[in-house]
């Protein structure tokens, strides 16, 4: 489809020419790059992969009871959402940020020591159960690695938090797949999820690529560090 538009030039000449209309899809395009933002949040990406290795591919927790693994999900989701998320909201009252999005680079700062004290502490939790597997101690460690680091990154750039969390989990599974027996279509959706998400942020204007490159870049280094000091 072509538009009519109508301008004057250099000789003061009324002038018409003909210009494509702007792609209907980009608003579509940018809805469905908001819902996998939305989905595929940094507070959420941890629980996913704790439900996913309790009770989709449950041979890290091989006779653990039902009840065993309710509570370690239950504090999954305490300590790498809820918490988050409810300091975030009394940042946000008290007007330490300016908007629940943290798009500003400053507004990171203070999100992310306190997310780095509930991650912290939930790998001093379960490194001293008896039920949870190393493996599952190295996760933690490589989620309070992959904040601390990404604190440091964000004095010198906006490193997008989307990335580093799906570099964790991606790189947490590459690893697991070496040790473990992983059907190969989870490991697929896993790098596929990487790649829509890291492209919906690019999409939605929050990143540039150096942000999204440097976060995936330090998931992958957290997890290498968590195999050797966790």
């Amino acid at each position: 489809m072509m538009t009519t538009k109508l301008f004057v030039d250099s000789n003061n000449e009324l002038q018409e020419v003909e210009l494509p209309d702007k792609p209907q899809g980009r608003p579509v395009l940018k809805g469905m790059a908001t819902l996998f933002s939305y989905i595929f949040h940094p507070v959420f990406v941890p629980v996913y992969l704790v439900a996913f290795l309790l009770y989709v591919q449950p041979f890290l927790f091989a006779g653990i009871s039902g009840k065993q693994k309710g509570l370690i999900l239950i504090q999954a989701v305490l300590m790498y959402t809820f918490f988050p998320l409810v300091a975030v909201g009394l940042l946000k009252a008290l007007k330490f940020i300016s908007s629940f999005k943290l798009e500003d680079r400053k507004d990171r700062i203070i999100p992310f020591i306190i997310s780095n004290i509930w991650y912290f502490w939930l790998w001093y939790v379960w490194r001293n159960l008896p039920e949870i597997p190393d493996a599952f101690r190295v996760f933690a460690m490589g989620v309070f690695l992959a904040s601390a680091i990404g604190l440091l990154f964000n004095i010198y750039m906006k490193i997008s938090m989307h990335a580093i969390a799906l570099g964790v989990v991606l790189t947490f599974l590459c690893v697991l797949a070496l040790t473990h027996h992983i059907s190969n279509v989870y490991l697929v959706l896993a790098f596929l999820a990487a790649g829509w998400v890291s492209s919906a942020r690019l999409i939605l204007n929050d990143h540039h690529p150096a942000e999204i490159y440097w976060g995936l870049a330090t998931g992958f280094l957290a997890i290498l560090l968590a195999n050797i000091v966790a």
